[in-house]
């Protein structure tokens, strides 16, 4: 029976008090000359302070707190057997010992949205050790927020607990929690836990058994609306964990959602708190936006909301030199690039983050410096098979499609013999490689806005050194000559498993695809 209407009858009462937040010495606001700021000034309340007397959600915008509902999974077309069999094996091994199971966050956003889920999310009233002992190989990680990680096959699927999980509110003086009059104990429980997610949209509970899905927050609303909206006022959300800044771009990016206003101001006047991550935490998180089939849209967001010029500087200042303002709808040689990555990627496809580094390495020797579109195909053919230079000449002079003439990037074919188009291979490698330098220095990093005095000063580098190695040895094939024992791959089907883990083969062709796509798109003859 559909239970699509039915509603909850209490209403929570919660109370935030934002904690102090310090900004950083490497940033100071200002937007980048010639380029128009985001969005007219808005007047946001600095009182966060729920009232639902008054009307305000949890999120201090003009709206009415969203009402507690649960939504039969059929009425939303979702199905247990879009539930991957690992995910199945977890949550029955948990329910038949008597435990109450749910899958959490944005597996269930993903279901909704008929999307694969990257990974799926469990949680259950057993506790940590309970679950250990559920299952063979399964151990505990994790010290601050533990949980646990259950290896089946070679899929890892996280379980995390009530219990454990509602240790977050322990945390500081950030929440004044009261239950809700007339809640039971496990609508308490589970609106409890959705209040720790980031967003509306990741704050739901689906019961697989019951096929019934949990909305506290108004999450089911808001992917209608295709809306990003914190659970928490967004300035409080932003300052606890800044990482949500970035979660914020990849989300709206991946599934071409829009922010709340009120996201939106604090996404773009905070900007400056993701200095306090780890660079190790930069790096992953610019490879969930590189590296999943959503980095031509997670550039666009970084560049609208200010934050592309702390992250990617050089890519920053490209942008101004092109012309691209912050709203704009058009195009250019580094987001075709990606678009053509795009186009090969997908969330259970990624790449290793090489590539997409590599990537940047490439357009911004073309940026310093355009080519004759041959030297670059030649270039990237001579990626594609280890470094033969002879026969990547060979097969760029065959190409008789006509080049995109919109890139600056490309200049007017020279018609060079052999051996000069050779040497500008070459040059073209060093160049790759030096652009790869400086995108790994601070002080040249610092350098990369200095023609525009109110862009933010950054000399944040994330890029670890094991990753330089490893884009280094990427190109440096052809500056060294073929590679002794290296098969170019053939064919154009794409090794997935292989990409992700970083093979050279599968890196430099789908590098290579990447490049010939954009120089010669399909649509020209």
């Amino acid at each position: 029976m559909a239970v699509s209407g039915l509603i909850f009858t209490c209403k929570p009462h919660f109370s935030l008090r934002p904690p102090l937040f310090h900004c950083f010495h490497k940033i100071r606001f200002g937007s980048v000359a010639a380029i128009e700021t985001l969005y007219e000034p808005e007047v946001v309340s600095s009182s966060e302070t729920t009232d639902s007397s008054h009307g305000k959600n949890v999120s201090g915008e003009d709206s009415k707190w969203p009402q507690w509902k649960k939504v039969n999974s059929h009425d939303l077309g979702i199905s247990t057997s879009n539930i991957s069999k690992p995910t199945k094996k977890v949550l029955n091994g948990l329910k038949r010992k008597g435990y109450e199971v749910y899958l959490v966050g944005g597996c269930v956003r993903d279901l909704i949205l008929k999307r694969t889920p990257k990974d799926f999310d469990i949680i259950t009233t057993a506790e940590l050790r309970q679950v250990v002992n559920a299952f063979s190989r399964c151990e505990i990680v994790g010290r601050r927020f533990p949980i646990c990680h259950v290896h089946i096959g070679d899929t890892t699927v996280e379980v995390s607990s009530f219990s454990t999980s509602g240790r977050k509110f322990g945390r500081g003086p950030s929440y004044k929690l009261e239950r809700p009059a007339g809640c039971n104990e496990k609508d308490y429980s589970r609106w409890r836990n959705c209040l720790q997610r980031d967003f509306t949209i990741n704050g739901l509970m689906f019961d697989p058994y019951e096929r019934v899905i949990y909305d506290y927050m108004g999450g089911i609303d808001d992917i209608k609306k295709a809306k990003v909206r914190t659970v928490i006022p967004a300035n409080t959300s932003f300052q606890e964990d800044c990482a949500r800044i970035l979660r914020a771009i990849r989300i709206a990016a991946r599934l071409g959602f829009s922010f709340s206003k009120e996201t939106a101001h604090f996404v773009k006047n905070l900007s400056c708190s993701i200095l306090r991550l780890d660079k190790s935490r930069l790096l992953m998180e610019m490879n969930y936006m590189l590296a999943y089939g959503s980095a031509e849209a997670s550039l666009r967001l970084l560049w609208k909301f200010g934050l592309l010029e702390i992250l990617l500087p050089f890519q920053a200042a490209y942008f101004v030199r092109s012309g691209l303002r912050r709203r704009d709808k058009r195009s250019n040689m580094l987001l075709s690039l990606f678009s053509n990555l795009d186009r090969l990627l997908a969330p259970d496809r990624p790449c290793h983050s090489s590539l997409w580094v590599a990537i940047l390495a490439f357009h911004k020797a073309l940026s310093d410096k355009s080519r004759d579109p041959m030297v670059v195909a030649t270039f990237g053919l001579a990626v594609h098979n280890g470094g033969d230079i002879v026969e990547a000449v060979n097969i760029a002079r065959r190409i008789n499609k006509s080049h995109d003439i919109s890139f600056r990037e490309l200049s007017e074919p020279q018609n060079l013999e052999n051996e000069a188009l050779t040497n500008e291979v070459m040059d073209l490698a060093a160049s790759v490689k030096s652009a790869m330098a400086m995108m790994t220095d601070e002080h040249f990093v610092s350098q990369a806005m200095s023609a525009y005095p109110q862009a933010p000063y950054s000399d944040l580098v994330f890029i670890s050194y094991a990753l330089f190695l490893k884009v280094c040895q990427f190109f440096e094939c052809v500056t060294r000559g073929a590679e002794k024992g290296f098969v170019a791959k053939q064919g154009s089907r794409i090794d997935y498993e292989l990409l992700a883990l970083g093979n050279l083969r599968e890196l430099r062709h789908t590098f290579a695809r990447v490049v010939f796509d954009t120089i010669y798109p399909l649509n020209r003859t």
